[in-house]
Parts: structure tokens; C-alpha cells; sequence
């Protein structure tokens, strides 16, 4: 996979000596020049990785920063002259992953978004997928596998797997269930829910006397059998 990395800079030698030490290692540069561009380029072309200086012709680097820290968690590496601790705190306060101060060596720059992308995939493995004894799930593409096989699920049972996997062999109650999958006026139709776990048993070949993935807590919700609570 190439990572796209996104350069917020006004001094074009830098984006010229950061451009072609980018495509030396293998990322796809993308570069703007102003808070303004960087928006627009942001939410068109989604990058892994931004580059931020803060002295930008049309404001702080930091009002680009609390933007798109409204709705992504986006890595962001700060280039900075001012070089006083306080100002370094309010960089990381104000959501940023890390800072470079100016000048810079290159060498350093690559390392450092080296270490982002790191980050950004060790997160994204962790979060994508779960997995649990017989059982994975794969979020980004709504797959769920038994035993290494495939099984095809709706929406709602894919939420309900996902929610029971999230804390295996845990009891997950009713209300939470129903909240969170058909919404808050659904809270008491445990109906609902009976029908999907049928629906569930079937699929995983699971039968309602031996329930050896799903365990039913009468009256309170379900748990996904693991190895730890096969223990208890």
C-alpha cells in the first residue's frame, strides 16, 4: 500500500526537497500551501499522513489542525521554529501526534512519518479485526468467519457478533443490544433480539440446547462462549 502524505507548507523549497525524499521512499506527496488549500486537498484526496507547518500566509497551522481534529484522528506532525516546551504542550493538547522543529534535518522527517505509518497500521490491525477462538470479524469489510469458513450475515447480526466479540466471554445486556443496533424506542422489543440469535444459531450451527457460542442469559443478554469463560 503507498501512504499519501499531505505537506502544509508557504516555502516552496521545502516542499521540494520533502517531495522528492517522499517519492525516494515509496510515499505519494501531496502539497499545499495555506490553511485554506489544505482543506479543500484534505477532503478531497483523504491522506495517511500530514505535515504541518504553522506560519501559513492565511492563519496558524493550528486552526487547520483543530479542524479536521473535529471529525479525524488523522496523524499530524507539526514543523515548527518555536522551539519553547509550552508552546510544544499546546501543539500535543491541541491534537497533534508530533512536532519537528525547524530547521530539520530530512533524514529525521522520514523517520518520524515512518514511525506515524507504524502507528496508523498497528492501530488499524488492531481495530479492523477481532477475533475470538472459532470466530473472526472483520469490520472494514463486514466479514465474519467460523472455523476459517466464511458465513454470510445481515447487518444487524454482523453488529450483534461484533458487540459479543468485543468483550468475549462477558455478558453484553438486552438493553444494550437493542439500543445500539435498532435504537433507543427498541430497548424492551427483546423479541427482536430472539429472533436474530435463531437466526445466528442456525448459521454457526450453534443449537439452542448445547449453545457452544452464543450463551443465552435468560432475561439479562448474551455472551459469546470463549475460552476463558469455559473456565468459570
Amino acid at each position: 500500500m503507498t501512504y499519501k502524505v499531505l505537506v502544509v507548507d508557504d516555502e516552496p523549497q521545502i516542499h521540494t526537497f520533502i517531495r522528492i525524499s517522499l517519492a525516494a521512499e515509496g510515499f505519494d506527496y501531496i502539497g499545499a500551501t495555506s490553511i485554506k488549500s489544505a482543506l479543500d486537498i484534505f477532503h478531497r484526496e483523504q491522506p495517511h499522513i500530514i505535515v504541518l507547518d504553522l506560519g501559513l500566509p492565511d492563519g496558524d497551522g493550528t486552526q487547520f489542525l483543530q479542524s479536521i481534529r473535529q471529525t479525524v484522528k488523522t496523524p499530524v506532525l507539526i514543523l515548527t521554529a518555536r522551539d519553547q516546551e509550552a508552546e510544544k504542550v499546546r501543539l500535543l493538547e491541541a491534537g497533534a501526534n508530533d512536532y519537528l522543529s525547524k530547521p530539520f534535518g530530512i533524514k529525521e522527517l522520514i523517520v518520524r512519518i515512518k514511525v506515524l505509518v507504524r502507528d496508523l497500521v498497528d492501530e488499524a490491525s488492531c481495530s479492523d479485526i477481532l477475533v475470538s477462538d472459532r470466530l473472526q470479524l472483520q469490520k472494514s469489510t463486514n466479514q465474519v468467519w467460523l472455523d476459517s469458513k466464511e458465513v454470510a450475515l445481515t447487518k444487524k447480526e454482523f453488529a450483534f457478533v461484533e458487540k459479543l466479540m468485543n468483550q468475549p466471554g462477558k455478558l453484553v445486556k438486552q438493553t444494550e443490544l437493542l439500543e445500539d443496533i435498532w435504537g433507543h424506542s427498541h430497548r424492551t422489543d427483546t423479541h427482536y433480539l430472539r429472533i436474530l440469535v435463531s437466526q445466528l444459531r442456525k448459521k454457526f450451527s450453534d443449537s439452542a440446547d448445547l449453545q457452544q457460542l452464543i450463551k443465552t442469559e435468560s432475561g439479562l443478554g448474551y455472551r459469546l462462549i470463549s475460552d476463558n469463560s469455559r473456565l468459570h
